[in-house]
């Protein structure tokens, strides 16, 4: 129960489940990390975006909240905490946010409502913590947890689906992205699989490249503006606004949040065998302390 927990080594024979205590050789370790990376980026920016929010704050909040979320949970519980979803409604209700990806003129308010949500979450997580995790089990069984995070997902799907897809090829890519993914999954075995994500997006990739750059069938592949980008700069940090009607509708997607964590929790411990409910206070206590840090600092929740 360290600061900086030592995980025991496996290997990443075929079968081999890695549990929460343990890890794959850091070579391999390296690989999943930058795969969880992408797999949390898109979400994490995209969020922000339609909210108006800025992306860059976002992401450096999500990482520096996934280290709160580290240090409460001993490094024994992993989860990768980025923007949540379910704060786009609430927040988009309580600023009047007109999308289009401009900058939110009341992202004040916003915060506001996203630190009371941090602050109740939090407080759950100490009950959670001092009572055990039965009664929010009973609250929220695994058809409700489940239901959820599903519903959210379900809800929101079409939206990348319209705004990442203009035209009928981008569509088509997004398909074709879909099956190497897939492909990765069903057809190959030991770390390849693992690296699903990974490896099906070098593949799209690739073969964008060939339909694009060498094709000319869509908008080829251009590193322009990553190479004449500013690489180094200060965030656009925000300040707070506490106003008691954002507050009263943000806050209750604490709720969500417990739910979404909760649901987490679970899957990881039937997926690797070993019971995290110990746990389960400190990583709702870890979750709402990183809301309230990026909330005041001008990221999502």
């Amino acid at each position: 129960m360290s600061l900086i927990p030592a995980w025991r080594e496996v290997s990443a024979r075929p079968g081999v489940v890695v549990a929460p205590d343990e890890r794959l050789p850091w070579p391999q370790t390296a690989a999943l990390g930058a795969q969880h990376v992408i797999a949390m980026f898109g979400a994490t920016v995209l969020a922000p975006i339609l909210m108006g929010f800025d992306a860059n704050v976002a992401i450096l909040m999500s990482g520096i909240g996934t280290l709160i979320f580290f240090v409460l949970v001993a490094g024994q519980v992993p989860s990768y905490l980025g923007s949540s979803f379910a704060f786009i409604g609430v927040v988009i209700g309580a600023t009047g946010y007109a999308g289009g990806g401009a900058a939110n003129a009341n992202i004040g308010v916003a915060l506001g409502g996203i630190i009371a949500c941090g602050a109740l979450y939090t407080l759950i997580g100490l009950v959670v913590t001092a009572t055990g995790t039965g009664w929010i089990e009973r609250l929220m069984p695994p058809v409700v947890t489940g239901a959820v995070v599903a519903v959210i997902g379900l809800n929101l799907a079409g939206i990348p689906v319209k705004n990442m897809a203009p035209t009928p090829f981008d569509a088509w890519m997004q398909a074709l992205t879909f099956v190497s993914v897939g492909a990765v999954a069903v057809f190959t075995r030991g770390m390849t699989q693992r690296l699903l994500i990974l490896v099906g997006l070098i593949v799209a990739s690739v073969a964008y490249a060939v339909l694009t750059n060498g094709l000319g069938l869509g908008k080829p592949i251009d590193v322009t503006g990553i190479v004449n980008a500013a690489w180094i700069g200060a965030p656009r940090f925000a300040a707070p606004v506490f106003d008691a009607k954002a507050m009263l509708l943000i806050a209750p997607v604490a709720v969500i949040l417990v739910a979404e964590n909760l649901g987490h929790i679970k899957a990881v411990s039937a997926m690797t065998g070993r019971d995290l409910d110990r746990f389960m206070g400190r990583a709702f206590v870890g979750d709402g302390l990183a809301t309230m840090v990026s909330g005041s600092a001008g990221g999502t929740g």
